[in-house]
């Protein structure tokens, strides 16, 4: 019962969270994540609407921008610049796709690629595909936000709020989506929607298809593609990934080279989280963009 406790709290507040070295699933940690896969029967229920899939689709887009272009390029591997506040909405945002918070992810990237597909590679799928794609992450070893590898974003409070309380974010997406649908049902009824289908569409399915497609990147890109540089690791670039998830199925460029904003290295390697960066420079949203060296681009193993 202690056990239980214990995981219930870090719910609420990821620093309870306890070093551990234990790599087998925590059964309770993982019911929120099972729950969420299961809330999506519920479209059984509510029905389906032209709004309710745009929404889904909207949202899904958005958390995908978020989480590929600043939880992984941004926080990650800081590859341009930004203010506080736009660094501020895009980790709330990025939250938002109950990925757990920014330091969190980030701490985690920036040890995948210092023992990428080896021992200390918590999701190489070397270690099995199941737990490179979703267990990697319900086990006690990664509950803990490893501090000690973001010093330079734990130098911003709201980012540490927002990474303690991981679950606030996602709670009130999720009540505007209830809210917008029930809005939109007592004020333009011809758009077939109402709070349920909207929470059920927007949130949870969005949610779920978001989780599955981002985690691709650990699971299928380390296994399925081709490798045009020659890096330690088992990345590989597959363009089916990349369109999937705005660029990050360029995997093996990524390796090659991960300091870059850029991860389709080649014209034709299609990389919406690039193109919607530049546009946010264009208009001084971001700025100093760090590019791929020339002897890269010409192929260089």
């Amino acid at each position: 019962m202690k056990r239980i406790l214990a995981t219930v709290a870090v719910w609420f507040d990821s620093r309870n969270a306890k070093e551990s070295e234990d790599d087998r699933i925590d059964w309770m940690r993982a019911v929120p994540f099972v729950a969420m896969h299961l809330t999506c029967l519920f479209v059984l229920a509510v029905g389906v609407s032209t709004t309710a899939v745009v929404v889904a689709v909207v949202l899904f887009a958005l958390r995908m921008f978020a989480i590929t272009a600043f939880y992984h390029r941004y926080f990650s591997h800081r590859s341009f610049a930004t203010s506080r506040p736009v660094q501020f909405l895009f980790a709330a945002l990025g939250a938002s796709s109950v990925q757990r918070g920014p330091l969190w992810w980030a701490a985690h990237h920036r040890r995948h690629h210092r023992h990428s597909d080896e021992v200390g590679d918590s999701h190489s799928p070397r270690h099995g595909f199941w737990n490179s794609h979703v267990g990697w992450f319900l086990n006690r070893r990664n509950l803990r936000t490893r501090t000690e590898e973001v010093k330079d974003l734990t130098a911003f409070p709201e980012l540490v709020w927002l990474d303690r309380f991981d679950l606030v974010v996602p709670v009130i997406l999720a009540c505007l989506c209830l809210l917008a649908g029930t809005l939109l049902e007592m004020f333009a009824p011809g758009l077939g929607t109402n709070g349920p289908q909207l929470l059920v569409w927007g949130f949870f399915v969005s949610t779920v298809a978001l989780y599955h497609s981002t985690f691709t990147i650990n699971s299928l890109a380390h296994r399925f593609g081709s490798r045009r540089f020659a890096t330690r690791d088992d990345s590989r670039n597959n363009f089916l990934l990349a369109l999937l998830t705005f660029g990050e199925g360029w995997h093996n460029n990524h390796h090659r080279y991960p300091g870059s904003v850029r991860q389709g290295f080649r014209w034709w390697e299609v990389d919406f989280s690039y193109y919607l960066l530049r546009i946010m420079a264009s208009i001084g949203l971001v700025w100093s963009l760090r590019g791929v060296p020339k002897r890269l681009l010409g192929g260089e193993r």
